[in-house]
């Protein structure tokens, strides 16, 4: 069993700057593939960014530049660095976990096994 606690988020003001938090349970945190999605009230869940073992990254397209992810394995937490935001980032943020063995698609949720409350990310023009 695996608990994933999101923390970070807020209002903020376009052009502005959160990271994002979330510090999973589990000792073998360093072995699971991670990510982040989002969801915007009327809109499906979409990726953001996922994070892979050995700390090979992948982004949606359009977040590219804007939004970094990274992990800390000694911390069990991976983060989500978001720069220069914009009003239509304004969604609940997701973390997920993959503890799977079979990593096909890291940005579809369906690969994911675990995932935080959510943590509300709002941002003003």
């Amino acid at each position: 069993q695996v608990q994933l606690v999101e923390s970070g988020g807020g209002l903020v003001q376009a052009g502005g700057s959160l990271r994002l938090s979330c510090a999973a349970s589990g000792r073998t945190f360093s072995a699971y593939y991670m990510g982040w999605f989002r969801q915007a009230p009327g809109k499906e869940r979409e990726f953001v960014a996922a994070i892979r073992i050995l700390g090979g990254t992948y982004y949606a397209d359009s977040l590219k530049g804007r939004f970094t992810i990274s992990r800390d394995n000694a911390k069990n937490t991976v983060y989500l660095q978001m720069n220069s935001l914009k009003p239509e980032d304004t969604a609940v943020y997701y973390c997920a976990a993959d503890t799977s063995r079979l990593h096909i698609n890291q940005a579809s949720a369906y690969q994911y096994d675990y995932w935080g409350q959510g943590t509300q990310v709002t941002v003003s023009s």
